[in-house]
């Protein structure tokens, strides 16, 4: 039996052209992506004095229908790419001030980014968008202080306290945004932050150069007050119930005289109304056994949420936390009590 001999050339031949045919066909028939949301965002202008918008949005949403070989789609599914594209009016020569129309189609359609993907914009929603494009106005403006929540903040000192800018005719003032962590260090040292001013909802412009701001020292949120008609409870165990008669020894100084504390208003507020009384003295057991007078510092019964908080404390430096004196006196039994009636 005689072996046929192999022609290697012709099936490297044949491999070959398969793999062009597959090419060929890869290329030639493009397939279509389902909408796809994309975003259009206007870079900001060169030319400071110019502010370029859609309809003072600073991007707009679109629908775009995208086509290409298989190849190139199953890459872009793949890779879940974001489609985002920039506008620049003085590239595309829409710069000129007033509300000029942009056609997206021919815009989309010479995208660099999806002709490196292998991929080509088919039709999108809006077809049209209009530009607006404001020449904007060179101020001098103060510069003032404002939180993360917008709030404003009262500064130390602003380096310089003034910037020029290219703003809207209406604005008056610029602001530097410090978030707590800022303004904390902003305590001790000065920080340099840019300032800005809003031309719209979410749209900002930054001042060229950063200015240097300082905090002053953080505010005591507690005031010097007192609460003028104190109450004292006795606080004993089921033990001494009925068992002894308690005596304060000096209401002048524990129930007369004012609590002198250091608190906000509502925390105040929230002590001389609670439920309880302000102050509280505990009897312990083992006072029933003693003679004479005694002596225990009373506990201040401050609301704890506020506690908690920092918005309440006993004033310093001053006869408090006050010491009661008190008296405990034996009461005779039930039964020796009623005998001694007959």
């Amino acid at each position: 039996m005689t072996l046929k001999k192999i022609k290697y050339g012709k099936i490297a031949i044949v491999a070959f052209l398969t793999a062009l045919i597959w090419i060929w066909t890869d290329l030639v028939l493009d397939e279509t992506l389902p909408d796809k949301v994309a975003v259009l965002v206007a870079e900001e202008s060169p030319d400071p004095e110019l502010w370029v918008s859609f309809g003072r949005e600073p991007s707009l949403k679109l629908f775009i229908t995208l086509t290409g070989p298989h190849s190139a789609i199953s890459r872009f599914e793949r890779d879940k790419q974001a489609l985002e594209f920039s506008f620049n009016a003085v590239r595309e020569k829409l710069d000129t001030p007033g509300v000029n129309s942009l056609a997206l189609l021919p815009f989309l359609q010479k995208d660099k980014q999806l002709r490196r993907l292998g991929l080509k914009v088919k039709s999108c929603e809006p077809k049209t968008v209009e530009v607006n494009v404001v020449r904007l106005a060179q101020r001098t403006l103060p510069i003032e202080c404002v939180d993360s929540d917008g709030k404003p903040l009262k500064a130390r000192s602003i380096d310089p306290p003034k910037v020029d800018m290219y703003v809207l005719e209406q604005t008056r003032t610029a602001q530097v945004r410090l978030s707590p962590q800022e303004v904390e260090k902003a305590r001790f040292s000065p920080i340099q932050k840019k300032p800005f001013v809003t031309l719209a909802t979410g749209q900002i412009r930054e001042a060229q150069k950063p200015v240097k701001v300082t905090m002053p020292p953080e505010e005591d949120p507690l005031e010097d007050l007192s609460v003028e008609r104190p109450t004292l409870s006795f606080a004993l165990s089921p033990n001494l119930q009925g068992k002894c008669k308690i005596k304060l020894e000096n209401p002048e100084d524990v129930i007369v005289q004012p609590i002198a504390i250091r608190a906000t208003r509502e925390a105040k507020l929230a002590y001389e109304n609670q439920i309880y009384a302000t102050m509280t003295l505990h009897i312990l057991d083992e006072d029933l056994k003693q003679t004479g007078e005694l002596q225990r510092t009373v506990v201040y019964n401050f609301p704890e949420e506020y506690v908690r908080r920092g918005e309440i404390e006993l004033k310093k430096d001053t006869r408090q936390p006050v010491e009661a004196r008190f008296t405990i006196t034996p009461l005779p039994p039930p039964e020796a009590a009623s005998g001694a009636g007959q």
